[in-house]
């Protein structure tokens, strides 16, 4: 998604909210810290959240559908984890600190083992601020090697002064943005092995195809993968500015063993990963097709678009709130693409 506005904060009603941001105030008046304010507020006051099992050693959580805000504490998005008889490998750490400390408190009592490893799907805020729960000295985090790139853009630290602002107190001074503790030994065509425990994992370069440091994670023995925001069950994917050619091409790579059960970014696992992944293979060839068409015709974008036959797509989840975006982007990239030739 792309870095809105910075904006003040604004009570839209949500009393609650105002009475934490109230609360926390008094509490720093009085001198009292915050790390101790945050886990009362966490304990208190966060959303419901559940692990769910979706196979054996495989727990997820899901977050809720919607815009992060103060009044869902920014939990918007999935996480998971794979217990492997040697600690837990977790996969993302969702979108605040407080989410990231009760998904690890959970997790650890519903699979009775420790944290061992985090891997990181990509520094976008809603999948990365929980590190900070995760961040001990026993505990190694892995993101793709172009993760420190995108961790020392200056768009991040405008998005945590947005999120300072729109999910406090959940995002706050107190939170510390966390980079990874090492690269993962990926590239091009290239994935990077390794076993703890009864498995083996996978890390599958995702190929910038949603953001320059994707990253995804099969667990060879399970058939399970955990895709980020590369992979939505059954509605249209979020592309935004994203070229759907190079997405194509990233979807190749998490199916080059097929799964048999796939855990998106946002939005409900899939247990018929083929299904959905062929879905999306169709929209997304759809898109790139009929913008280049278009372009190659010197059509404007609102005449290709209103043009075009969006009969397969238009009953799909999303398809209000992300087509005429997606399709903008793809219009931009067949234009470069035009350029060069």
């Amino acid at each position: 998604m792309g870095l809105s506005a910075v904006r003040p904060f604004q009570n839209r009603g949500d009393k609650s909210v105002l009475r934490l941001r109230n609360c926390w105030a008094v509490l720093a008046s009085l001198g009292l810290g915050l790390t101790l304010s945050t886990s009362l507020l966490a304990a208190d006051d966060l959303p419901p959240m559940k692990v769910q099992r979706v196979g054996q050693d495989l727990y997820i959580i899901q977050g809720q559908a919607g815009a992060a805000s103060s009044a869902n504490a920014g939990f918007i998005s999935n996480a998971g984890a794979v217990a492997t008889g040697a600690g837990l490998v977790v996969f993302d750490t969702l979108g605040t600190p407080p989410l990231g400390a009760k998904m690890r408190k959970l997790l650890e009592e519903a699979s009775g083992e420790k944290v061992k490893l985090v891997v990181v799907s990509h520094y976008h805020a809603d999948h990365f601020y929980g590190i900070q729960a995760f961040a001990d000295p026993g505990v190694e985090v892995i993101a793709h090697p172009k993760a420190e790139q995108v961790f020392q853009d200056a768009n991040t630290g405008l998005r945590l002064a947005q999120r300072k602002q729109d999910l406090f107190p959940w995002v706050s001074e107190e939170t510390k943005l966390t980079l990874a503790s090492r690269k993962a030994k990926i590239g091009p065509g290239q994935n990077e092995t390794f076993q703890l425990g009864r498995y083996h994992f996978t890390l599958i370069d995702g190929l910038g195809a949603h953001a320059p440091d994707d990253l995804m994670m099969r667990v060879d023995e399970l058939g399970a993968v955990f895709a980020g925001d590369l992979f939505f069950t059954g509605r249209v994917p979020f592309v935004g500015s994203a070229n759907p050619r190079i997405w194509l091409a990233a979807l190749d790579r998490m199916a080059e063993q097929p799964p048999k059960i796939a855990i998106p970014g946002h939005g409900a696992v899939s247990f018929e990963p083929q299904k959905d992944l062929d879905l999306t293979r169709r929209y997304l060839a759809h898109l790139s097709k009929s913008m280049a068409e278009a372009v190659a015709n010197m059509q404007s974008f609102d005449e290709a678009y209103a043009a075009i036959n969006w009969s397969a797509f238009k009953n799909l989840p999303a398809f209000e709130a992300a087509n005429r975006l997606n399709a903008y982007g793809a219009y931009l990239h067949a234009e470069q693409e035009a350029l060069k030739k």
